[in-house]
This record gives C-alpha cells, structure tokens and sequence, in this order.
C-alpha cells in the first residue's frame, strides 16, 4: 500500500509542475510569434507532455521504491531540481513573454535531466531510461525555444 501511496505522490509533484502550463497558456502573444516550419502543432504538446509526466514520475518512484529516501538523497534531490527547473519554463516563455529566459531555463532542464540520468543510472537502470523519450523531448524543445527567440528578437 505504502508503495501506491509513494506512485500517487510523485505522479502529484510531476502534475504539480505541469500545472504551470495550465496557469500560463500561450495565447495571442505565442500565435504571433515567427515559429520555424518543423515546429509541431500545438495540440500534440498536451498529450506528449501528460506521457512524460507519467514516465518521471514513475522514474523517481522506482528510485526511491529501490533505496527510500534516505538512500537516494542526492538523486531525489537532483530530480526535484529538474522539476522545479521544468516548471519553471512556462511562466518564464509564455508568462513573461521572455524567450531568452526560457531558453536560459530550458538548458538548465536539459542538463539537470542528464544529471538525474546519470545520478538514477546505478539506482535503477529502468528508471534512468525512462527519462530517456524526456531528454529526447526537451532536446528538441530547446532547439524550438532557440529558434523562436532568434526569431524573434525585435519583438521581446
């Protein structure tokens, strides 16, 4: 039961995170940016971004399913980071209409992943390549996040 319990409350940080998108939609400002041809249409976000949420969130849970709280300190706290850096994100592009701060954020998202990657790796192979498809998001959403800034730099 405890181990339910423990699934719930990381499914909860991660939809905690992602509430961010719901708080700050993208709206007029982002529809009249210059977006690069290969960028997706919008709709494909939501339902990418539900799936990763799920596979963080189960990521941390094996971790800490594996070796407790006590025995994962630094990997737990490495993947909190990236959460919080993730959450970050949304308000700091579409809240502040400030590309360059989300790409600044973005980056450091990439790299905390990695870091989580790295930090789960001997904990639990299988949590560490769940975060795999998340790199692989993220990667190309900072190329997204760079081209859009470089875009458009007279309009921020």
């Amino acid at each position: 039961m405890s181990s339910l319990i423990g699934l719930g409350c990381f499914t909860i940080a991660c939809f905690l995170a992602a509430l961010t998108g719901a708080w700050f939609r993208p709206g007029e400002w982002y529809e009249q940016l210059k977006k690069p041809r290969w960028r997706p249409p919008n709709w494909l976000f939501a339902p990418v971004w539900t799936v990763l949420y799920l596979m963080i969130a189960v990521a941390g849970w094996l971790v800490w399913r594996e070796v407790g709280v006590a025995g994962a300190r630094l990997p737990l706290a490495v993947y909190a980071l990236q959460l919080i850096l993730n959450a970050a994100w949304t308000p700091l592009f579409f809240g502040l209409h400030r590309p360059d701060l989300g790409f600044v954020d973005i980056v450091l998202v990439w790299l905390s992943i990695v870091a989580t990657i790295i930090v789960f790796y001997p904990i639990h192979f299988g949590a560490a390549l769940l975060l795999l498809p998340y790199l692989i998001w993220v990667t190309f959403a900072t190329a997204l996040n760079f081209a859009v800034w470089r875009r458009n730099l007279a309009m921020v």
